[in-house]
């Protein structure tokens, strides 16, 4: 069953839309006018923005709030991506990902993009009965550019991440070039250990060593410090709230995974006898691994990873060294990742599956 939304059906009150077994979905509007929808079962639920980027805004797995912490309460209607950049996922693309530039703003055009078709599915497969929230953002640049970007959040009936689709159509009959990043910001947990498919050496980890000039002295001295132990051993920053981290404003990284058996590569925040913050992703279609950490008095962010074709750093960067893909003309490209909080039971068992991976 597929029910296409329309506008009207945001009240102010959240409102029920939909249940199947333990699943729901509720529908409303965010003060700022933002429309959203609440996708729950029984193991917790996500909130997402159908017309707005296809934001996931809240992320609530393990009965924990997995979302970073910003300044940013509720989602806002300008376009500017840090004036609204207090969501759990974006998705960040096609021109470029990273800092702006002249062919590009920031993390590029789809992260605020203004979709004008977004639906519900209920249905069951091989995996049991799910609800997912999709859409279609249409570009189309004449002369330049013509593109369908589709994302779709499917939850299961008792599970516990959520299946994340993506699937982009080039509409002209030239090839096009794209680049994607997917920007998942969950919150780091002291204590909690990084455990991922990356042997911890220079070849497959590399530590952004940019220091902005406008911090004062005395943190840019703490930042650049807390580099030089990473630089001795980079396996430091698996613990997370260790007395040495430094991540005001952040550290960016690049790493390439050693994908399993099926070609993905995993990744976990794991907190001992609790559970773990987990990724699951395809390693061919997106290559690049970016990891983000950014922990400041205000902002707590623990991006562990961003799967991604391209690194951060821009379309220059990306065409120089490159990344930038092409698509060609009538062509997809398709690929799926698994998002969310796992048992520890789980996570023991991921766990022993990196550790042959590595």
């Amino acid at each position: 069953m597929r029910l296409y939304l329309q506008k009207s059906h945001f009240p102010e009150r959240e409102t029920l839309l939909l249940t199947e077994g333990t699943l729901t979905v509720h529908a409303f509007r965010y003060p700022s006018g933002v429309e959203a929808l609440r996708v729950s079962n029984d193991r917790g639920y996500f909130v997402i923005l159908p017309y707005q980027g296809q934001q996931l805004w809240d992320f609530c797995f393990g009965g924990k709030d997995l979302k970073m912490k910003t300044t940013i309460a509720e989602p806002k209607k300008p376009k500017i991506f840090l004036e609204t950049y207090g969501g759990f996922l974006y998705h960040c693309g096609l021109a470029s990902v990273g800092a702006p530039d002249e062919s590009h703003p920031q993390h590029g055009e789809i992260p605020n993009g203004e979709y004008t078709e977004a639906y519900i599915d209920c249905d069951t497969d091989e995996s049991g009965t799910y609800v997912s929230v999709g859409g279609t953002l249409a570009c189309d640049i004449a002369f330049v550019k013509k593109y369908n970007f589709s994302p779709e959040c499917r939850l299961y009936e008792g599970a516990s991440t959520v299946r994340v689709n993506v699937n982009v159509e080039n509409c002209r009959a030239e090839p096009m070039e794209y680049a994607y990043l997917c920007h998942i910001n969950f919150r780091p947990f002291d204590g909690a250990r990084l455990i991922y498919s990356v042997p911890r050496d220079a070849e497959h980890i590399k530590m952004h060593k940019i220091v902005p000039d406008s911090l004062p002295a005395e943190e840019q001295a703490k930042l650049r410090g807390y580099m030089d132990i990473l630089d001795k051993n980079i396996a430091r920053m698996d613990e997370v709230g260790n007395p040495d981290e430094a991540y005001a404003p952040e550290i960016c990284f690049t790493m390439k995974y050693n994908p399993d058996e099926n070609g993905r590569g995993h990744t976990m925040q794991y907190i001992e006898g609790e559970g773990a913050c987990y990724v699951n992703h395809p390693v061919d279609a997106l290559p690049i691994g970016i990891r983000w950490i950014s922990r400041t008095p205000t902002e707590d962010a623990m991006g562990m990873i961003l799967p991604a074709t391209s690194e951060h750093l821009g379309y220059k960067h990306a065409k120089e060294h490159g990344y930038m893909r092409e698509l060609g003309g009538h062509e997809t490209f398709s690929f799926h990742m698994e998002i969310g909080f796992i048992t520890d039971a789980e996570a023991k068992a991921v766990e022993k599956k990196i550790e042959k991976l590595i």
